[in-house]
């Protein structure tokens, strides 16, 4: 779903209202943390980390290559 946005002054800064019901499919609530982060399409605004989500897809392919030993290993 798009919304607009209207980036408003708050203080010495600038914020973006995110609608009530959108913060309520993304279990998001005042004070929680977001990351904004530039793609060449514009910003991406994600309550998913990209450090964490990429450390987890390349454990999941090392997984993935590594399977039998990663089967053996779940035994110890």
């Amino acid at each position: 779903m798009v919304h607009t946005i209207k980036l408003k002054k708050i203080g010495g800064s600038v914020g973006a209202i995110l609608p009530k019901d959108m913060l309520l499919r993304q279990h998001l609530a005042a004070n929680d943390e977001v990351f904004a982060v530039e793609t060449a399409d514009g910003i991406l605004l994600t309550a998913a980390d990209p450090a964490t989500k990429a450390a987890l897809a390349a454990y999941y392919e090392g997984a993935k290559l590594n399977r039998v030993a990663m089967a053996a290993l779940a035994k110890l």
